[in-house]
C-alpha cells in the first residue's frame, strides 16, 4: 500500500511552534523583569518639604477641623441652651409660693365699726399716717373722719383701682362714705398678706410683673449696672474692655464687665464658679436670651431673680420680696431713698447689707442718689429730702413674721380635706381666707395678757387657746393655740381634746326645748343614785353640794346645776342628746353614759366652737371654714367655699336657749361680765372639769362666737373655774374689740 507523501517540514511544525511560543514567553518575562528592574532603579526619592510648609499645612488642617468642630459645638450647644432657656423663660419662670390673705375689710354705711378699729386695721395693713395724702397706702385722721388712699388690688371677683375715700363716723358706726365722684354705699380695703406657703422645693418670692415695677427703679438699675442695656445684644465688648482696663489699673477686680443679661443667665442657669468655661457659657446664653426675648422681659426676669439678702437659711430673691424684707411695703410704694438703697444693695448684697453695714450701705445709697440727680431722674428737692433721710428699714428682720402657725395649720388641713390636689399643688395660688387681722391680733393679746392675769404663783406652765368664729357665715376669724402665738408645735386649739364640763349642757337643754319642753318646765333637784351595767353607783352632785328641791329649766341652766341636768338628760333620752351632738358637728363616737350630760365628753376648742355654731346661727348647721376663694396665678378662680347648710333645730328653741344663756352672763356663773365689760351684752356658758383641771368659756356677742380654754398640757389642775379663768380671757378679748 502506497504511503501518502507528506510535505517537507509539516510534521515538525507543531513542535517548532511550541518551542517558538515558549521562547517568546520567556523573552516577554525576561523583558518584563528587566523593565521592572529598570523602573525600580529609576524611581526618584520624594522631595523633602520645608519645615515651615509642613507647619503651615498642619495649622491649616487643624484650623479647618477645629472650625468644623467649633461650629458643630455651636449648633449642638445652641440647641441645648436654646431649649433650656425656653423651658425657663417661656412659661412660669419660678415655682411661686401660695399667698395667704386675710379677709378684706368691708366698709359699709351704717355698719358697726369704730374709728379706732379702722385705724388699727390700716396700721396692720402698713398704711402710713400722714398729714397730707399724696399716694396709695396713706391715710389721715381729722376729727370723726378718716381719709384713706386705698391701694389697687386684684380681688377674686374683680380688680379695683387705687381710690381716695373719706369715711365719717357717728359713734361706733360708719355714718357716710364718699369718693371724688360722690357718696358711695360701700368699699373694700385691700386684704392683709398673712403668709406665703413655702416648701423646700419652692423659694419664697413675690413676683412683680414688669408693668408694676416703678420706672424710677428700672432707670436707676440700668444707670448703675448696665448703661448700654438697650443697645447691646446681651454682651457688651466695650464694657468688658472698660472693666479690664480699670481692673488692670487698680491691680485687682473692682469692676465687672457683665451685662444685666449675663447676670440673669448666670443666676438662672449657671453656678457661681469662676472660670473661663462658665464665663463663655454665660456670654453664650446671654446672646441667646437677648435674641429671643424683649428687653422688658429680660428686665422683668432679672428684677424678680436678683439676690438681695440672706434671711436665715434662705435667700431673699427679687425686688418684690426685698421691698417687703427691708421696708415692709409693696414695691410701688417705695420712696426715692428706698429705691436708691435697693439698687445700691444689688452691687453687693452682703457687702452693702444695711442691717450689718449701715454706714457702707448709706454711702452707696447716697452715691446712687447723686447719679439719679445728675441724670435728671429726680429733682433737687427730692434729692435733698432723700439724701438727708435715714435708711428707714422696717423693724422686722425676718419675713413672714406676721403669720400665726395655729391658723396656718388649720388652713393646711382644710386644703387637704376640701380642695382637690390638682388645684392646691399649682404654683402661685392666691388663697383668700376669713381671718380678721383685728380679731386675730385681739385674740393673741387676750391670751398673752389673760394668762398672766389668771395664773397663780408657780403656774408658768398655764396655757390657753381661743377660737373666734363668725355667727353669720360660720367662718373662722381668729385662732390662737397658746400664749406663745408664734410657736409652731402642738396646736392646742385643734388637737388638745379635754373634758368640756358644763359646756355640754346647752346642747342637752336645746334638745329638750326642740322636743316640746319650755324654760318654765320644772326639774327635780334632789339626790339621785344611778347604776351602770356593772352595778356601780353614781351620785351626781351640784357644784355647791346643795339641793333645791325643784327648779325650772331656765334656773337649772343659768346656775349650771348638775342634778337637774342629769334628770333632764334621762327624761329626753341620752340617745337623743347624742344625736343632737352629732348633728351639731361632733364627729367622734359617744357612749350613752349619764355622765355625758355633765361633760365627760372630751373635745378640742375648735370642736367646741363647731358644736356651738348652730346656737349662734339660730339652729342652722354649717361646717366651720376659713378658706373663701382660691385664685390661680393668672387670676382665674379655681375654688369657692360653698358649705352645705341645714336647719337642725327650730329657731324658736334656739331663741329660748339664747335667752337663758344671756341670763348666764347677767345672773348666773358668768355674771362677772357685768362689771368686767360694762355696756356690752353677751350670752355664754362656763365650763369647769373635775379637780379644776380645765377652765372653759364660750361667749357670744352680736356677731361672733368666742371659745376659750385655759389649762395645762400635763392635765394637772389649773386651779381655775370657768368663770375665774377662761371667762377672764374672753372679757379681755371683748375689751380689745371695742377699743377699751
Amino acid at each position: 500500500m502506497a504511503k501518502t507523501p507528506q510535505k517537507k517540514g509539516t510534521a515538525d511544525k507543531p513542535k517548532a511552534s511550541a518551542k517558538s511560543s515558549t521562547t517568546k514567553n520567556d523573552t516577554t518575562k525576561n523583558t518584563a523583569k528587566k523593565t521592572t528592574s529598570t523602573r525600580k532603579k529609576t524611581v526618584r526619592k520624594p522631595v523633602k518639604v520645608p519645615l515651615k510648609h509642613r507647619i503651615l499645612k498642619s495649622i491649616w488642617s487643624f484650623t479647618w477641623k477645629a472650625t468644623l468642630a467649633f461650629f458643630a459645638f455651636i449648633v449642638i450647644a445652641g440647641i441645648y441652651f436654646d431649649k433650656k432657656v425656653e423651658n425657663r423663660l417661656d412659661g412660669s419662670t419660678w415655682d411661686l409660693p401660695a399667698t395667704l390673705y386675710a379677709r378684706p375689710l368691708l366698709l359699709k354705711v351704717n355698719e358697726p365699726l369704730t374709728q379706732s378699729a379702722l385705724v388699727s386695721e390700716l396700721k396692720l395693713l402698713n398704711y402710713r399716717a400722714v398729714q397730707r395724702i399724696e399716694s396709695a397706702g396713706q391715710f389721715a385722721v381729722s376729727g370723726n373722719q378718716v381719709t384713706i388712699y386705698r391701694r389697687a388690688f386684684d380681688f377674686p371677683d374683680r380688680s379695683e383701682a387705687a381710690a381716695l375715700v373719706n369715711v365719717s363716723f357717728d359713734g361706733n358706726r360708719i355714718a357716710s362714705l364718699s369718693k371724688r365722684q360722690g357718696a358711695i354705699d360701700e368699699i373694700r380695703l385691700d386684704p392683709l398678706l398673712l403668709d406665703r406657703l413655702n416648701s423646700k422645693q419652692i423659694q419664697d418670692r413675690v413676683f412683680v410683673p414688669f408693668q408694676k415695677i416703678p420706672d424710677l427703679l428700672i432707670n436707676t438699675l440700668i444707670l448703675m449696672e448696665d448703661r448700654d442695656f438697650y443697645h447691646h445684644q446681651g454682651v457688651s465688648p466695650f464694657a468688658i474692655l472698660r472693666a479690664f482696663m480699670v481692673n488692670m489699673k487698680a491691680g485687682r477686680t473692682v469692676q465687672g464687665g457683665s451685662t444685666l443679661t449675663q447676670q440673669l443667665a448666670k443666676n438662672l442657669f449657671l453656678s457661681q464658679e469662676r472660670s473661663l468655661w462658665r464665663k463663655f457659657q454665660e456670654a453664650y446664653i446671654a446672646v441667646l436670651i437677648d435674641h429671643k426675648y424683649s428687653k422688658d422681659k429680660i428686665l422683668e426676669s432679672y428684677l424678680n431673680e436678683v439676690y438681695l439678702a440672706q434671711n436665715g437659711a434662705t435667700g431673699v430673691y427679687g425686688v418684690g420680696l426685698a421691698s417687703d424684707y427691708y421696708f415692709a411695703r409693696p414695691i410701688d410704694e417705695l420712696r426715692v431713698e428706698q429705691v436708691a438703697l435697693l439698687v445700691a444693695i444689688i452691687k453687693g448684697p452682703s457687702y452693702y447689707n444695711p442691717r450689718r453695714n449701715p454706714k457702707r450701705a448709706l454711702s452707696r445709697r447716697d452715691l446712687v442718689l447723686r447719679l439719679m440727680l445728675e441724670h435728671n431722674y429726680i429733682n433737687t428737692a427730692q434729692y435733698r429730702i432723700a439724701v438727708n433721710s435715714p435708711l428707714n428699714l422696717s423693724g422686722a428682720k425676718a419675713l413672714n413674721n406676721r403669720a400665726n402657725p395655729a391658723f396656718v395649720s388649720l388652713l393646711n388641713r382644710e386644703l387637704v380635706s376640701n380642695v382637690p390636689a390638682n388645684i392646691r399643688k399649682q404654683s402661685g395660688l392666691s388663697i383668700f381666707t376669713s381671718i380678721s387681722p383685728l380679731a386675730q391680733k385681739n385674740a393673741e393679746i387676750a391670751i398673752q395678757t389673760g394668762i398672766k392675769k389668771v395664773q397663780k404663783k408657780g403656774q408658768n406652765d398655764l396655757q390657753g387657746a381661743m377660737v373666734v368664729t363668725d355667727r353669720q357665715y360660720a367662718e373662722v376669724r381668729a385662732l390662737v393655740s397658746g400664749k406663745d402665738v408664734k410657736f409652731s408645735g402642738f396646736n392646742r386649739a385643734l388637737d388638745a381634746r379635754r373634758p368640756i364640763g358644763s359646756l355640754v349642757k346647752p346642747p342637752v337643754y336645746l334638745t329638750a326645748l326642740d322636743n316640746g319642753y319650755s324654760l318654765t318646765d320644772i326639774l327635780n333637784d334632789k339626790e339621785i343614785v344611778l347604776k351602770n351595767s356593772t352595778g356601780q353607783r353614781w351620785r351626781p352632785k351640784n357644784y355647791d353640794r346643795k339641793f333645791r328641791g325643784q327648779v325650772s329649766l331656765e334656773k337649772a341652766l343659768v346656775s349650771s346645776l348638775n342634778v337637774p341636768t342629769v334628770n333632764l338628760g334621762m327624761q329626753i333620752g341620752l340617745s337623743n342628746v347624742i344625736d343632737s351632738l352629732h348633728e351639731m358637728g361632733v364627729e367622734q363616737k359617744i357612749k350613752a353614759y349619764p355622765s355625758l350630760v355633765l361633760g365627760s365628753l372630751s373635745l378640742s376648742p375648735f370642736e367646741v366652737a363647731q358644736m356651738y355654731q348652730p346656737i349662734g346661727m339660730r339652729g342652722v348647721y354649717k361646717p366651720l371654714t376659713m378658706i373663701r376663694t382660691i385664685v390661680s396665678s393668672d387670676g382665674i378662680p379655681l375654688y369657692q367655699r360653698s358649705p352645705a347648710a341645714r336647719q337642725i333645730f327650730s329657731g324658736a328653741a334656739v331663741e329660748q336657749l339664747s335667752s337663758a344663756l344671756h341670763k348666764v352672763t347677767t345672773e348666773g356663773t358668768a355674771r362677772s361680765l357685768r362689771w368686767r365689760n360694762p355696756g356690752q351684752n353677751f350670752a355664754g356658758k362656763t365650763g369647769t372639769t373635775n379637780n379644776l383641771n380645765d377652765s372653759w368659756f364660750v361667749g357670744f356677742d352680736q356677731d361672733e362666737v368666742v371659745t376659750t380654754w385655759v389649762g395645762k398640757d400635763n392635765n394637772k389642775s389649773a386651779e381655775l373655774t370657768g368663770s375665774s379663768g377662761a371667762l377672764v380671757l374672753f372679757s379681755g378679748y371683748m375689751k380689745q374689740k371695742v377699743g377699751k
